[in-house]
């Protein structure tokens, strides 16, 4: 059979997803930049580096040659969002879906993944694919909800959830993609900043209260840049923040743990095979609410926390210093 869906990138959420399009059978295209690793999915049907717990369906086949992706009509973009221009102008994509599953805001421009598409791929139809999912429990084939977020409005999402989805995989449709993107790449700062409470060991109280004002951060924020509120408190944003703000199978939440416990971020992100996407998005995120008035305490003491600017402890009580005010989402 013909493989009509690709995935670019065979990382953790990459391979998983992979797994999960070929549990009806069909051939799934399975890309990788490590020629090793490529030969590793083919052969022994592993990913040893980044997802051991899956053994692989032997519908999935693995290559390293863009040029073979760019012919599929659908493609799943799972490269670390600071690559996706890069590996997107190197496909010379020019017509077809292109699903995005990385979560973040490309460094030094400020542009979110969508826009980044849309300038290396002018030709593609852009989607978002984005909620609360651990690539470990979507390879067993455990029940997971998205959102699905189509600039092709409902036309696309016709030809996407025919092509995505499965008996344990349902996505929900939306056509608010600046919403997805929004709360999947905030989100993934606040967990930094979960982790952190749990490595101080402040207990569960200072972890809900956190991600509640966290919340409301990310509300401010995508309401400034266009979301629409009822997708910031849906799969794609609120969602997925209870998710990766309370496990450490999240990368973030492991990375702010660490934080927590005395590590600096120089040292657990260089420890790390696999990318905390927050680490990236932090800064940038940051420049864009102090660019724009947004306050985002949270979002500035990770950043703070990342540089190495301040002690956890310190950086938490300046927090719990800030003055009192009315619970409100505008402040």
């Amino acid at each position: 059979m013909t493989a009509r869906v690709g995935v670019v990138g065979a990382g953790a959420w990459g391979t998983a997803l992979a797994q999960m399009l070929s549990s009806d059978g069909r051939e799934v295209l399975l890309w990788a930049r490590e020629s090793e690793l490529v030969a590793e999915i083919n052969s022994a049907r592993t990913n040893s580096l980044f997802l051991p717990s899956a053994r692989l369906a032997s519908s999935i086949r693995a290559t390293s040659d863009l040029a073979e992706m760019a012919t599929l009509p659908v493609l799943l973009m799972v490269t670390p969002a600071q690559f996706l221009a890069s590996v997107l102008g190197a496909m010379g994509r020019t017509s077809g879906d292109v699903v995005l599953c990385s979560k973040g805001i490309e460094a030094g421009t400020g542009r979110l993944m969508a826009d980044v598409a849309r300038d290396a791929a002018p030709g593609a139809d852009i989607a978002v694919l984005s909620g609360p999912t651990f690539a470990h429990e979507v390879a067993a084939g455990l029940p997971t909800a998205v959102t699905l977020a189509c600039a092709g409005g409902e036309a696309q999402w016709q030809r996407l959830s025919d092509a995505i989805a499965r008996p344990t995989f349902r996505p929900y449709y939306s056509d608010d993609v600046a919403g997805a993107e929004i709360g999947g790449a905030v989100k993934n700062v606040l967990a930094i900043a979960c982790g952190v409470v749990d490595g101080l060991g402040l207990g569960q109280n200072a972890r809900a209260a956190l991600i509640s004002r966290g919340f409301a951060e990310m509300q401010r924020f995508g309401l400034a840049l266009g979301a629409r509120a009822e997708t910031l408190s849906g799969l794609s944003g609120l969602g997925d923040l209870v998710l990766t703000c309370s496990s450490t199978s999240s990368r973030n939440f492991s990375l702010g743990k660490a934080l927590g416990e005395g590590a600096s971020a120089a040292e657990v992100l260089g420890a790390k095979n696999s990318v905390a996407e927050g680490a990236f998005t932090a800064p940038v995120l940051a420049e864009i609410a102090r660019t724009r008035g947004i306050s985002m305490p949270i979002v500035e003491a990770v950043v703070t926390l990342l540089e190495g600017a301040a002690p956890a402890r310190d950086v938490v009580a300046g927090l719990l210093s800030r003055p009192l005010k009315a619970e409100s989402l505008l402040v």
